[in-house]
């Protein structure tokens, strides 16, 4: 049965397991026995969700103005990986004509350079 939650007046909110075909009817406050209406206040729980969905879905959330700690990096980027230890990507190929314009030829040799 899934967990609906509710709001009290008087106690503030609760969560109860109801069947889904009565979700949406009162329910009674379990501190003062008041009809609460249902209401949504948290996202839906991913507690059921693989565990590397449930990790897409928290970098797909994380705010762009919240950077990562000093631990989350470093448990991120270990040393010597390869996206952030200096290691630098090997130069491409590149071939100039007389008037200095580029040329790459091991890269697409249909296209034109810039």
């Amino acid at each position: 049965m899934p967990v609906y939650e509710y709001m009290c007046d008087a106690c503030g909110p609760f969560t109860d397991m109801r069947p889904m075909s009565e979700c949406d009817a009162p329910q009674l406050c379990p501190t003062c026995d008041e009809e609460s209406p249902r209401v949504i206040l948290t996202a839906p729980n991913f507690s059921c969700m693989p565990t590397s969905s449930r990790n897409a879905h928290a970098t797909n959330e994380r705010s762009k103005h919240a950077p990562m700690s000093v631990g989350e990096y470093k448990a991120k980027h270990a040393p010597g990986c390869g996206c952030c230890s200096g290691l630098k990507k090997p130069a491409r190929l590149q071939t100039r004509t007389k008037s200095g314009a580029k040329g790459f030829p091991t890269a697409r040799p249909w296209m034109i350079s810039h």
